[in-house]
């Protein structure tokens, strides 16, 4: 617990940042959906997160750079309050589509800063436990944001303008903090090819897994409220889907640490077919079922994405944790741009069981492809494999900053160091880490 302590203000800071978080993404989709906002704006906002939270990724680490960590942070948590407050005053698509990508380059921003000064304070023996940490903090946090939302009726003003105060009062523990200004952010670059050599399985898959979890993650709550569950039936279900798909994560490591993690991706894929198969007959189930059926399909589908990591950084080549999982990241955000337009165009079309269409196509291509690969290529040696770690890519996706919390960089950063023998202490500890 004391070694905790330095950090608990930073913490704080991101737990706050996903609660806000998580109540303005689930409450955007249910105001919509009642103001009589069309499916295809709906995905539409889905869309522009994904865009706005990549564009973060990518350019923060220049924002800082110019600027530093306390001034960007600071606008990126403002802007982001602001933006709430104007998606109460301009209810109509062609605002929030706009403002929800805006939402999601802030969001995308204020979060690398605070994972990069974790990881500035994380030692090699604390690394592993904060990375935990961290990652339980912001699973319960957002899904806390998910469940005040069945405190009250989203029609009205007050949950806008407690998302903007959450947001707001996020930049308080960092502001106050004395830790010193982190170096500077990592960045991540996409190199296609190399990634493709290193494993097709875990290009295709990870961007057709960006399809259906973004698919999901944006127009599960407009299914719910299509079928015509309850918002708080509607909160129930996207929250389990979340925390289930957190919890299954541990026993498909496991299992995915002892066999093909190709056959485990199957198998999940197939899962999620078959639940996706059962939820596109909406509301033939009663309410608890239909909850339930949905906490199963989040557990199914939240879990392939480290699942895929696991499997390309089982091929990648010593020493590039970092430049394979930031590569994919980029891949999964590129699906999650197209997947929630695709999936509001084919519910406007036929019914609210279209998104599971979309869903299931995702999962079987990747299944079909995952079994050609696995007759083009020899599965990895257990003891050759990477081990599997659990990450949060649920309800955004990770950043590079997250990637250099995980403990596998450090001892990537150990290996950099002890083949840099020439250079003094003080500049290696001075080198960004770079993705």
């Amino acid at each position: 617990m004391v070694q905790i302590l330095p950090v608990a203000a930073l913490l704080a800071g991101s737990a706050l940042l996903l609660l806000a978080g998580g109540l303005h993404g689930l409450l955007l989709p249910l105001r919509g959906s009642a103001e009589g906002f069309s499916d295809t704006s709906l995905g539409l906002l889905g869309t522009g997160w994904a865009i706005g939270y990549v564009a973060g990724c990518l350019m923060t680490p220049i924002i800082v750079s110019r600027v530093g960590h306390i001034r960007s942070f600071g606008v990126f948590c403002s802007l982001a309050a602001i933006v709430v407050l104007l998606n109460l005053l301009i209810l109509h698509p062609a605002g929030w589509i706009p403002l929800r990508a805006i939402s999601g380059f802030c969001f995308a921003g204020a979060a690398m800063v605070v994972e990069s000064w974790l990881n500035e304070r994380a030692t090699p023996e604390t690394r592993g436990r904060i990375f935990g940490l961290y990652t339980m903090i912001n699973l319960g946090a957002t899904t806390a944001g998910q469940m005040l939302l069945t405190m009250g009726d989203p029609a009205g003003y007050f949950f806008f303008v407690l998302g903007s105060i959450v947001y707001s009062m996020a930049l308080l523990p960092t502001a106050l903090s004395t830790a010193a200004a982190p170096t500077p952010l990592a960045q991540a670059r996409l190199d296609l090819r190399a990634l493709w050599r290193n494993s097709p399985v875990a290009v295709t898959g990870v961007f057709l897994v960006g399809i259906s979890n973004s698919a999901f993650g944006t127009l599960g709550a407009v299914y719910g409220r299509q079928i015509g569950l309850s918002v708080t039936s509607i909160a129930s279900m996207m929250s389990i889907a979340l925390l289930a798909g957190a919890l299954i994560q541990l026993p498909i490591g496991m299992l995915s640490d002892r066999m093909d993690r190709r056959f485990v991706l199957i198998g999940l894929a197939a899962c999620g077919c078959l639940i996706g198969a059962l939820l596109s007959l909406g509301s033939g189930f009663p309410v608890l079922l239909t909850i339930a059926l949905v906490g199963a399909f989040g557990g199914m589908v939240y879990s392939m994405y480290p699942v895929i990591v696991a499997h390309a950084n089982d091929h990648s080549p010593p020493g590039e944790f970092l430049k394979t999982s930031g590569g994919l990241l980029l891949l999964f955000g590129a699906g999650s741009v197209v997947g929630p337009l695709l999936a509001a165009i084919l519910m406007t079309m036929t019914t609210p069981s279209g998104l599971f269409g979309v869903t299931s196509a995702a999962h079987g291509t990747i299944i079909a492809f995952t079994l050609w690969r696995i007759t083009q290529r020899k599965p990895v040696a257990p003891a050759e494999r990477e081990d599997f770690v659990a990450m949060a890519s649920a309800t955004r996706f990770s950043t590079p900053e997250a990637l250099s919390l995980d403990p596998r960089a450090e001892e990537e950063q150990e290996d950099e160091s002890a083949a840099l023998p020439d250079l003094p202490e003080e500049k290696l500890s001075q080198r960004p880490a770079s993705t």
